[in-house]
């Protein structure tokens, strides 16, 4: 673990049978970015951490030292260590974020070919688009030309058979359990050849 910052080192003095303490620098700001990163409310963050809604607003407000157990609490809360806490964000920092979207959930859009159901729809600043998709299509003709985006994709048969078209191979069959991963550049269209609506769950990596 790399040394931290001293001006942003924590200062914990502990004692036997007293209570730690800390010096927070910046805490306030910092903690207010995690929160609004996770695409939580206030409410929420504080619920999660189990410290008062009260409390948590202090903190980003830098209106109140929090004592070392409630920086236990908030650390955990946020899924991050304390050390964490007192961080600048980089690249490859793992803040713990994660995001469950239940059966029926997802953020639902429908178009003639396809209905998109978005997983995970709240979390902000995502590095991939997860959703689970119904094929509606029966042939290639049902589409306005290609599917073009940026980024790769991957697709996974959940149910039913498709036909995966792409611009530069020859169509593939797919079954429940295939997949297929490609660049989402190339031309791609997908439908289903099953007497009903197959479903597919895509990843979509954001470029």
């Amino acid at each position: 673990m790399q040394p931290m910052d001293p001006k942003t080192m924590i200062r914990v003095a502990r004692e036997a049978g007293g209570e730690a303490h800390v010096e927070p620098v910046n805490l306030g700001p910092r903690v207010r970015e995690l929160r609004r990163s996770l695409g939580w409310t206030l409410e929420e963050a504080a619920s999660r951490a189990g410290l008062a809604r009260s409390t948590l607003s202090k903190i980003e407000n830098g209106q109140m030292s929090p004592t070392y157990d409630a920086l236990k609490k908030l650390a955990q809360g946020l899924a991050i260590s304390v050390p964490q806490l007192f961080t600048p964000p980089s690249r490859t920092q793992v803040l713990g974020r994660m995001a469950v979207t239940k059966a029926t959930e997802g953020l639902t859009q429908a178009t003639a070919t396809y209905e998109h159901e978005l997983l995970a729809p709240n979390l902000s600043r995502k590095q991939m688009l997860p959703y689970r998709a119904t094929i509606r299509a029966r042939s290639f003709e049902e589409f306005d030309g290609w599917v073009r985006h940026d980024g790769e994709e991957f697709l996974y048969v959940l149910t039913g058979i498709v036909r995966l078209y792409t611009e530069f191979y020859e169509p593939v069959d797919l079954r429940r359990g295939d997949s297929a991963y490609y660049d989402a550049a190339m031309g791609h269209n997908v439908i289903s050849l099953s007497d009903e609506d197959a479903t597919v769950l895509w990843v979509t990596s954001l470029v």
